[in-house]
């Protein structure tokens, strides 16, 4: 039973592609770490519907929803301390969904940022301003509110980007709640000002759209193949190098203990060789993962033990979905005959 005193944190997982050190950095690590602690109530979910706006891919939409599942678990998500979920598992959601689209007005769907850059580059590519806009794509923030009000989430950790879709499901909970009563939490955006952003193998942010990431769990060979292709300067073994230009350092300080870092920098001032510079990289992420890994290999060999823990996760959301969505369809008439 949850303690009442936490606060309710929901935590977005989007299933597109395989993870990157990137993301582990940036967003896994901080969240699994949240999770454990005693001050919040955590409600952590696979987005699978919201992949179906940018990919139609059956196969892989599937196989991203295993192995985003298998990485979190990996990693050192306990199922048993939060509440993890597949979104498609809870149908609770998509009715609400349809529920708070008939209180949204269209002109706030219409400042959407991802809705406004597709008219944008619609508008540059002299195509008509609505050119392959799904419905999917144009209501998301609806569907993103239902993720957030079904569960009464109180703090939302997003990225910079995504802070409008919170302020959207607050904006829709506030219209609905005046109407019938208070029924939803208000939402709050958490934007983590020390997130690490890291840089990719060409020095730019680590991301799939340029090519440039390292994998989360390839194999050791191909981990050391990846940390080999960093971009570096031409500067020889024993010329001082500069660790805040420097992309293995980067990478190094994300994974590194302070006093790992400061031993780092001073070898960057001594003149480290790039290739030993790597070598070290790679044995510091390397150890880092090499039980994850090896788990991750695991969870994959053993889908059913994995969709078990997906469904027990399921049914513990749908203890707090199935009376809310009660509560809600009762207020606005929804409700039996006799009632």
């Amino acid at each position: 039973m949850s303690n009442t005193k936490q606060a309710r944190v929901l935590t977005v997982i989007t299933t597109t592609g395989a993870p990157h050190l990137g993301n582990y950095v940036g967003a896994i690590k901080p969240a699994i770490g949240a999770s454990a602690g005693d001050d919040a109530d955590s409600f952590l979910f696979l987005a699978d519907y919201h992949a179906l706006i940018k990919n139609h891919d059956p196969l892989q939409i599937h196989q991203s929803s295993v192995e985003i599942a298998a990485t979190w678990l990996a990693l050192g998500l306990d199922p048993a301390k939060v509440t993890f979920y597949r979104q498609s598992d809870v149908p609770e959601i998509m009715e609400l969904c349809w529920v708070l689209s008939c209180w949204t007005a269209k002109g706030l769907m219409n400042r959407a940022h991802a809705y406004k850059a597709a008219v944008q580059a619609n508008e540059a590519a002299g195509e008509d301003n609505d050119f392959a806009v799904t419905m999917g794509l144009f209501s998301y923030p609806v569907l993103m509110a239902a993720d957030i009000l079904m569960f009464g989430g109180q703090r939302i950790p997003v990225g910079r980007d995504q802070i409008q879709h919170v302020e959207m499901a607050r904006d829709i909970a506030q219209r609905f709640n005046h109407h019938y009563g208070e029924h939803f939490a208000l939402p709050e955006a958490v934007v983590a000002e020390d997130v690490a952003v890291l840089q990719g193998l060409d020095g730019r942010k680590m991301s799939k759209s340029y090519n440039n990431t390292i994998p989360l769990f390839d194999t050791e060979k191909k981990l050391r193949k990846s940390i080999n292709k960093i971009k570096t300067n031409l500067l020889e073994p024993g010329e001082p190098k500069d660790p805040e230009t420097s992309t293995v350092f980067q990478i190094w300080q994300a994974f590194a203990s302070k006093q790992q870092a400061q031993s780092m920098r001073e070898e960057f001032a001594n003149g480290i060789a790039w290739g030993e510079a790597k070598k070290q990289l790679f044995e510091l992420v390397n150890a880092e993962l090499t039980e994850p890994r090896a788990r991750y290999i695991e969870l994959l060999a053993d889908r059913s033990s994995l969709e078990k823990t997906l469904q027990e996760g399921a049914e513990k959301a749908r203890e707090v979905s199935r009376p809310l969505l009660q509560k809600v369809k009762s207020s606005i008439g929804l409700r039996p005959m006799t009632s």
